[in-house]
């Protein structure tokens, strides 16, 4: 059993890892917003 419990201590922690990352992330990174101008082509538009 110290390997099963060693693997779930492991995938617990990178789990973990990535929680904080994914938090660290909205907390602390302001996203910066921009306009975007996409071009539809009129081929076989409105049909």
């Amino acid at each position: 059993m110290p390997t099963l419990s060693r693997l779930l201590f492991v995938l617990v922690l990178l789990g973990g890892l990535a929680v904080a990352a994914v938090y660290g992330l909205a907390t602390f990174v302001e996203p910066s917003q921009r306009d975007i101008t996409v071009r539809v082509q009129m081929d076989g538009f409105g049909r």
